[in-house]
């Protein structure tokens, strides 16, 4: 476990805001997965007294968290994919509101993990492609003759100013060093090229409300933004935000029992039950909760 300096300003000078719940001599590659419902149990979590940026600190090494991502394998996500499919589609309508339709404009997708929002870009008529830590994500990814290949912005070489659009859906909050992924972001885009950013949003009711029973408060989670702190990563970082809003998910009602599970067993087995006695574990509900949000950017030039 390493201690780290605040992201957004650089200062070592926090106020604890969740203690530790984990075993921080203990990495668990499961913990990784992208629908782990490992709720509650994560490293130190503190607030930067100067900014007001929340992370986990102390925590596991840049290494050691790329190494678990690269391993792990996530086959529930897969079961999801109608959901996923369901909120890509609504995502990408939302974002093409701001930044105009595809025209064969180039995008890329990091942390596209299988490749669902990749599909459904190319399908829009993006040029699509994404990078994914994942060997399994992208295995399955290509399997489905998606332009998606194994790493990460900064172990891969892309060429600068070669993409119009760069999207993270759910992924600067498991970054050991977002700042620098925006970095990175910002050189792959072309002048006036946008930048999409999808996170949870510390500083939404719900999350104020739960307290330290919000379910993002997770292994995986390195960061936790607000508005106003990704607005300033983002503004310092040569970003424009546009636009930015709550935008929430589908999930089926089978893996939303399983979610609440995580949260209450009880309440779960009883959702479980009652979604298998009924038939529609398989359907598809909309859900939005106040606590992700998108922010679109364009980069500043």
């Amino acid at each position: 476990m390493i201690i780290v300096n605040c992201n957004l300003c650089g200062r070592n000078d926090y106020e604890v805001r969740f203690p530790a719940t984990a075993d921080g001599n203990t990495l668990r590659v499961d913990a990784f997965r992208c629908t782990h419902s490992g709720y509650g149990h994560h490293p130190q979590i503190v607030e930067c007294r100067h900014c007001g940026l929340v992370y986990a600190s102390p925590r596991w090494s840049p290494d050691d968290v790329l190494s678990a991502y690269t391993a792990v394998q996530d086959k529930t996500y897969i079961e999801e994919r109608l959901g996923r499919e369901l909120t890509f589609r609504r995502h990408l309508h939302s974002m093409e509101r701001i930044v105009g339709p595809a025209e064969g404009r180039a995008l890329l997708d990091v942390g596209a993990y299988i490749g669902v929002f990749v599909e459904a870009a190319a399908a829009a008529g993006w040029r699509a492609q994404g990078v994914e830590p994942s060997q399994w994500a992208a295995a399955e990814a290509q399997r489905h003759g998606l332009d998606v290949q194994v790493g990460t912005l900064e172990t891969l070489d892309l060429p600068a100013r070669s993409f119009d659009v760069v999207t993270l859906w759910d992924v600067i909050e498991h970054l050991a060093d977002p700042a620098a992924e925006l970095d990175r972001a910002r050189r792959l885009l072309r002048p006036g090229g946008w930048l999409v950013v999808h996170t949870m949003d510390i500083d939404a009711p719900i999350a104020r409300l739960m307290g330290r029973r919000w379910p993002w408060l997770m292994d995986m989670h390195l960061y936790y933004f607000s508005k106003q702190t990704l607005r300033r990563m983002l503004t310092e970082h040569g970003f424009d935000v546009a636009w930015d809003g709550a935008q929430g998910r589908y999930l089926s009602l089978g893996y939303l029992a399983s979610r609440v599970a995580g949260i209450s067993p009880t309440l779960g087995r009883l959702a479980t039950a009652a979604v298998n006695g009924l038939s529609l574990s398989h359907a598809a509900v909309p859900i939005n909760f106040g606590d992700l949000r998108t922010f679109i950017s364009r980069r500043a030039d």
